[in-house]
C-alpha cells in the first residue's frame, strides 16, 4: 500500500491510497486498509513523552522519561526483584519488535513475566498445530491452493467481513466446483457464500468435528494408506469415535444429524479438501482441543502436504504469524524455540552473548499476568502495542488490577484506554513511519518499508527498547542502528528452530516479494507447502487423539438464560484504538451494538434500536440492540471493539483453556434487559 500526500489549491493536504500488488491479496485492500493512513495521520498522534502529574498528563523530554523509567524500575527491582516488572507484548509488533521485546525483558529486564495480546488470537491452533504436526505456520501451503480444493470446512470463521481481501480465494474456488461448509452460531457474509451452513450451538465446535469424524469412519472414507504410513494414534481415536452417538451430538451442537453427515460426506469424498479454523472455534474453553479435532478430520482423510489440501489458522492481527514465533510468548524463544529446553536456551544465549543461567525461566500466559498484576506480585508494567484493559476478558478485574500498579509505562502512538491508566505514555511510530518485516499467515515474510518521516519526538518500539535496555546497563547487547540490524541477529537466533528464518535478508525480500519459512539458507528457495513427504515430529508422523465433547464452562441458567458470543465487525480491528480514529470507519459503526434474534428479544421486551443492558456474572455493559433472524434464538452477539461502558470483555469469561491458555471469550452466560426511563 502507497499513500501519496497531494495539495490542492488552497494548499491543503489530501491522500489517495494506492494498492501495491503483491502475492498475498493481490493489489486488494479492504476498507480497514484502505482508510488505516487516517489513524496514522490523525491529529490525535501522541508526539511526545508524557507523564502523569496530580492526575494530569503533561509533556516531558525522552531524558526525563527514561530517568522517571530508570528509577521506578530500579526501585521496584530493588525492593522486589526483576520479576516484579511485567512486560506486555503485541500481535501487531513487526518481528524486529517482537523480537526485540523478548530479549529486552530476559537480558535487560531479567524478568520471566512476558507475554501478549496474540495469546488471544491463535494460541489454542498454534499449540494444536505444532502438537499434531510438530509446527505451527498459519497455512500448511499457499494461498494459491485455495482454488484447488474440492471442497473446503470454514469452521468459526468469517472471512468475507474479518478477512475481506482473502475472500476471493474461496469465491474464485466455488466457481471452479468447490463445496464451501460454514460453521457459525450466526449468519455471516461468509456462511451467505457457503453452500452449507451448520449453525452450532456456542462452544460446541469439537463436539460437531466428532460426528462428522464418526460419519467419515463409518462410510470408509478414511485414507488408510496415509493413516498407517503417516500418523499415529488412530486405534485410540477409532474407539472413541465407535462409542459416540450421532444423535447425542445432534442434540449437542444443535445441528441435526442429516446435516453433520451432508457435511462429513462432501468433505470425506471430496479429493482434495482444506479446514480452515479461526476465533470462533479457538477463543473456548477447549479450544487447543477443538482445533485438534478439525485436524483429525484433515489427517483421517489424508488431506494435507499436496496441492489443493491443508489446514489454515486465519489470523487477524498484522503480525499475528511472526508475532508468536519469536519470544513474545511466556515459555518461548527465537524460532519457536522453548525457554525450558536445555539446548534452546544454550542456543540462544550464545546469539545474546550471555550465560545460559541468566536466562529467566517461563513466565505465565497474558491474563494471569493480570492476576500476577491484581496479586500485587508483579508492580511495575511495561506495555508496547497492546490495550489490554479492553482485550483481556473479565476486563473490570484487570483494571483494578493495573490501577494497583506501582508504575505503568505504555508505549503507543493513540490514547488508548490502558494509556489513559499510565504514569508514563511513550510515543512510537505507525505502520507509515516504522520500517520492518511482518509474517503473513502463509508463513511468507514480507519487508513493510518506511514511507513518511517519523512524527514529532515519536520513536520506534526498537528504538525504544534499546535506550532502556542502556537505563540497565545492557546496552552493550542492545547496539542496533536500523531494523535490518535487528532482523539480521533474529535469523541467527532463529536458525535451526522450527520457524527458521535464517536464509531471508532484507535484499530477497525486496526481490523476492517475500519468503516463506522454514527457510534455512539464503539459497534455499523457502517453504511453501509443508509436510509433503513428512511431519515435523522426530519419528516423521502426525498425531491423532480423542477428543471429548466438552460443554462449555459457563451454562445459561434461569437468571443467566442466554449465550453470548463476540466478534468483530468490516470497519473495525480488535480493540478499535486505530479504527475508532479513522473518520471514515467511526462514521460506519459509531458504537457497538448488540446483535439479538426478535422472537428473543421479544420475551425480555427488547425494542430493536433501544439502549439495553448486558450483564453477566462478572459486570454489566450497555449497548444498542440490533434485531436479527441471523443468529441463533439462544444466542446473542456483541462486537470487541468498544472500550468503558461498552465493552464486552467486561462481562466475558476468564476461564482458560487448560493447555494454551486462552480465554473463554466465545461463550458466556447473560441476561438483556431494557434501559428506560421510568417516567411519573
Amino acid at each position: 500500500m502507497q499513500v501519496i500526500e497531494e495539495f490542492d489549491a488552497d494548499l491543503r493536504s489530501t491522500y489517495t491510497v494506492l494498492p501495491r500488488p503483491n502475492k498475498a491479496s493481490e493489489g486488494r485492500l479492504c476498507i480497514k486498509g484502505m482508510n488505516a493512513y487516517q489513524h496514522a495521520l490523525t491529529g490525535e498522534r501522541i508526539l511526545y513523552p508524557l507523564a502523569k502529574k496530580d492526575g494530569q498528563f503533561v509533556r516531558i523530554s525522552w531524558e526525563e522519561a527514561y530517568v522517571l523509567i530508570g528509577r521506578k524500575f530500579g526501585e521496584l527491582r530493588g525492593k522486589y526483584g526483576s520479576d516484579t516488572i511485567g512486560v506486555y507484548g503485541g500481535g501487531s509488533l513487526t518481528n524486529e519488535s517482537a523480537y526485540l521485546l523478548g530479549k529486552f525483558a530476559r537480558v535487560a529486564l531479567k524478568t520471566k513475566y512476558i507475554d501478549y495480546n496474540g495469546r488471544f488470537c491463535m494460541s489454542a491452533a498454534a499449540s494444536a498445530g505444532n502438537k499434531a504436526f510438530g509446527i505451527d505456520r498459519g497455512l500448511t501451503n499457499q494461498l494459491a491452493d485455495i482454488e484447488q480444493a474440492s471442497c473446503i470446512i470454514l469452521a468459526g470463521t468469517n472471512i468475507a467481513e474479518c478477512q475481506p481481501t482473502l475472500m476471493p480465494y474461496f469465491t474464485s474456488a466455488k466457481e471452479k466446483g468447490a463445496y464451501l461448509i460454514a460453521i457459525d452460531p450466526r449468519d455471516t457474509g461468509t456462511t451467505r457464500a457457503a453452500d452449507l451452513h451448520l449453525r452450532v450451538k456456542p462452544g460446541m465446535d469439537a463436539a460437531l468435528a466428532n460426528g462428522m469424524l464418526k460419519v467419515i469412519l463409518e462410510e470408509g472414507l478414511i485414507d488408510e494408506s496415509f493413516v498407517r504410513q503417516r500418523t499415529k494414534g488412530f486405534e485410540e481415536l477409532r474407539a472413541h469415535l465407535e462409542a459416540q452417538d450421532l444423535g447425542q451430538i445432534a442434540e449437542l451442537t444443535g445441528v441435526s444429524a442429516e446435516l453433520i453427515r451432508k457435511a462429513a460426506l462432501a468433505y470425506g469424498r471430496a479429493a482434495t479438501g482444506m479446514v480452515f479454523t479461526a476465533r470462533g472455534v479457538e477463543q473456548q474453553t477447549d479450544g487447543y482441543m477443538a482445533v485438534r479435532n478439525f485436524l483429525n478430520l484433515v489427517l483421517l482423510t489424508g488431506k494435507i502436504g499436496k496441492p489443493g489440501c491443508g489446514y489454515g489458522a486465519v489470523t487477524g492481527q498484522g503480525n499475528g504469524q511472526g508475532g508468536r514465533e519469536h519470544g513474545q510468548k511466556a515459555d518461548q524463544l527465537p524460532g519457536y524455540r522453548l525457554i525450558e529446553n536445555p539446548e534452546d536456551r544454550a542456543y540462544v544465549a550464545g546469539v545474546w552473548g550471555i550465560d545460559p543461567a541468566e536466562l529467566p525461566g517461563k513466565g505465565v500466559s497474558a491474563y494471569e499476568m493480570m492476576e500476577k498484576v491484581h496479586e500485587q506480585e508483579i508492580r511495575a508494567l511495561f506495555v508496547m502495542g497492546s490495550n489490554p484493559i479492553v482485550s483481556n476478558p473479565n476486563a473490570n478485574f484487570v483494571e483494578e488490577g493495573l490501577r494497583k500498579l506501582d508504575f505503568l509505562v505504555v508505549a503507543d502512538m493513540l490514547m488508548s484506554e490502558t494509556a489513559r491508566l499510565a504514569d508514563l505514555i511513550l510515543p512510537v511510530t505507525p505502520y507509515l513511519e516504522n520500517e520492518g518485516t511482518l509474517t503473513n499467515l502463509e508463513g511468507r515474510v514480507l519487508l513493510r518499508e518506511a514511507s513518511r518521516p517519523v512524527s514529532g519526538e515519536a520513536k520506534h518500539d526498537w528504538q525504544v527498547l534499546c535506550d532502556i535496555a542502556k537505563l540497565h546497563g545492557k546496552g552493550a547487547y542492545f547496539t542496533f542502528s536500523s531494523a535490518e540490524d535487528i532482523f539480521n541477529e533474529l535469523r541467527l537466533a532463529s536458525k535451526g528452530g522450527i520457524a527458521d528464518y535464517y536464509g531471508i535478508t532484507y535484499d530477497r525480500l525486496k526481490k523476492e516479494e517475500g519468503v516463506y519459512w522454514p527457510c534455512p539458507a539464503e539459497e534455499h528457495p523457502g517453504t511453501k507447502r509443508l509436510f509433503e513427504q513428512s511431519f515435523a515430529h522426530a519419528d516423521g508422523k502426525a498425531e491423532l487423539i480423542a477428543v471429548n465433547n466438552h460443554r462449555p464452562s459457563e451454562q445459561t441458567s434461569n437468571d443467566f438464560p442466554l449465550y453470548l458470543t463476540t466478534g468483530r465487525v468490516l470497519t473495525h480491528y480488535l480493540t478499535g484504538v486505530q479504527t475508532r480514529r479513522s473518520h471514515s470507519l467511526a462514521a460506519r459503526d459509531v458504537e457497538s451494538f448488540m446483535e439479538i434474534h426478535p422472537m428473543a428479544a421479544k420475551r425480555y421486551r427488547i425494542e430493536d434500536g433501544e439502549l439495553v443492558q448486558l450483564e453477566s456474572r462478572r459486570g454489566s455493559i450497555y449497548v444498542r440492540s440490533r434485531y436479527s433472524t441471523d443468529i441463533r434464538e439462544d444466542t446473542v452477539f456483541v462486537p470487541m471493539h468498544w472500550g468503558d461502558t461498552q465493552c464486552v470483555n467486561k462481562i466475558t469469561n476468564q476461564a482458560l483453556d487448560p493447555t494454551c491458555r486462552m480465554p473463554g471469550f466465545k461463550v458466556c452466560a447473560v441476561k438483556v434487559s431494557p434501559l428506560r426511563l421510568e417516567y411519573v
